[in-house]
């Protein structure tokens, strides 16, 4: 499975472009471009890759992905079974510089825009701000020529002076070769369809084709977190999904998503989420005790 940087069609006429899918599952390879993008998720849920962040993305979430990090919306498994019909909608801006030229993006006024997206690295788009740039982009899509153009810089200023984003990641990880791309990418599906059981590192070493000691410096340098750190993130992400679909039973969640010890899972749990599981589930239902 090979990953190139991902090319953003445009038709060099434009300072934004929009892209508005509607497709069975969202692209599922590890990409990077050199466009900042802003993503509205409107329909579709899995667990989003970006940066040495991973966790749950669900309908009406908005993202700020920064020019150059390497992302993935992974959808849920139930995406790929044909038989369920579901699908995924997004609408999506893409932008750098070379849209409406530099000389457009040094201009003193967009200075405080300039500044927040070089230091943008991934956010999430959360509290007041959230359905106020939902709004905007929705606005967008329906807009023409110049009001189309006023309705991007306000929902450029509208991010840029916000308090309500979370940070997820903050600077590009190394840029890698084409090899060194495929290499990752073959290591995420694999761990993606085997998270459920027990994985030895030298197993996944193998899948990397390197020794597990050189495997372990390789993940770490790739994404700044241990293979474990990040294998426990996504069966978190994966045991999310179970308590939000409705499954009451916390041990049962623990040994479906593959951990083998329900203290080790709990821990884990409150690590990724700031929550045990009991009161994780608590909130989703009030009514229930854990």
């Amino acid at each position: 499975m090979k990953v190139i940087p991902f090319q953003v069609p445009k038709t060099g006429q434009e300072a934004f472009r929009l892209q508005q899918e509607v497709l069975p599952y969202f692209y599922d390879r590890l990409h990077h471009h050199s466009e900042t993008q802003i993503m509205l998720i409107e329909k579709g849920e899995g667990t989003l890759i970006a940066g040495d962040y991973v966790g749950r993305f669900n309908a009406g979430a908005v993202y700020l992905i920064g020019s150059g990090q390497p992302h993935v919306f992974r959808c849920d498994e139930s995406y790929y079974n044909s038989r369920n019909k579901k699908n995924v909608q997004s609408t999506a801006l893409y932008f750098d510089e070379r849209y409406a030229g530099e000389n457009f993006w040094q201009l003193h006024e967009l200075k405080d825009i300039r500044q927040f997206l070089s230091k943008a690295g991934i956010l999430r788009v959360e509290g007041t701000t959230l359905p106020e740039v939902t709004s905007l982009l929705h606005q967008i899509t329906q807009a023409q020529k110049t009001n189309r153009l006023i309705l991007f810089l306000q929902l450029l200023h509208v991010l840029a002076q916000s308090k309500n984003l979370k940070r997820l990641s903050v600077a590009p990880l190394q840029s890698s070769q084409l090899e060194e791309d495929k290499r990752m990418n073959d290591v995420l599906q694999f761990t993606f369809r085997q998270s459920n059981r027990k994985i030895k590192i030298s197993e996944v070493a193998s899948v990397a084709s390197l020794s597990s000691e050189a495997f372990c410096r390789y993940f770490k340098i790739r994404t700044r977190k241990t293979y474990t750190n990040f294998l426990n993130e996504l069966r978190v992400s994966n045991a999310c999904r179970l308590l939000i679909e409705g499954e009451p039973n916390i041990q049962s969640v623990c040994y479906q998503v593959g951990f083998q010890n329900l203290s080790h899972f709990n821990r884990q749990f409150k690590r990724v989420t700031g929550k045990t599981p009991s009161k994780y589930l608590q909130q989703l239902l009030p009514h229930t005790t854990g």
